[in-house]
């Protein structure tokens, strides 16, 4: 196994997980120091050709951007990233699928996460059942993809709506948007967990990241 130097005694960056999982570590970069992220950045920059650097705010992006002036910095889903590989790797699209506009960054985060990844993305987004006429507009790109993601907060209804329309795997991801008694996203959790639709697969609220990382490994080609 890789032994890292380190910058930092709380830093112990895992150098060999690409090897077992098909993708690098990903910094989460809430709770952590700027010395703390310095040191986890440095050592994955070294390593490998593309890092991710989750839930990172822009002060937190700067400072990455800082040791490299090969990061971007998506904003709206808070993903600061370096792609240096930019082989698409999957067998197909991932699509990326919003219930409202106030779930975007939640997919966002998703999407880009698996453009890093070595994906596809589709983006298709504010086409929620309360309008279910937008959503069916666009059953034919949904069917293309390798995989559909899907976002959705409220009551948590389209990733049944889709699962009930196409035969590609439907990852649900809960998001903390609605009223008062959809509970940070626990309703949403809830229905999607309790879907009747078949395929339908469920990550944690808001958790964009986990979703694209799921739906990679279902997309990857085997080499």
């Amino acid at each position: 196994m890789t032994e890292p130097a380190h910058e930092s005694p709380h830093i112990v960056p895992d150098l060999d997980r690409e090897k077992r999982t098909g993708f690098p570590e990903v910094i989460y970069c809430p709770g952590k120091t700027d010395q703390q992220l310095r040191a986890a950045a440095r050592a994955l920059f070294a390593a490998h050709p593309n890092v991710l650097a989750t839930r990172a705010v822009p002060e937190q992006a700067a400072l990455l951007r800082e040791l490299s002036d090969e990061l971007h910095y998506n904003e709206l889903g808070r993903v600061a990233y370096v792609r240096r590989d930019t082989r698409i790797r999957g067998q197909g699209a991932i699509a990326v699928v919003t219930a409202g506009t106030c779930d975007i960054p939640v997919a966002e985060e998703a999407a880009c996460c698996a453009e890093v990844m070595g994906n596809d993305v589709l983006r298709i987004f504010d086409v929620g059942v309360a309008g279910l006429h937008r959503v069916l507009k666009h059953r034919e790109t949904l069917e293309s993809a390798a995989v559909v993601i899907v976002a959705a907060g409220m009551e948590g209804a389209l990733p049944s709506v889709i699962g009930g329309l196409v035969s590609r795997p439907v990852i649900a991801v809960p998001t903390s948007i609605g009223y008062g008694t959809s509970f940070q996203g626990i309703t949403p959790l809830l229905s999607m967990l309790n879907s009747c639709a078949p395929g339908v697969v469920v990550v944690n609220i808001d958790n964009g990241f986990g979703a694209a990382f799921a739906a990679t490994r279902i997309n990857r080609r085997r080499v």
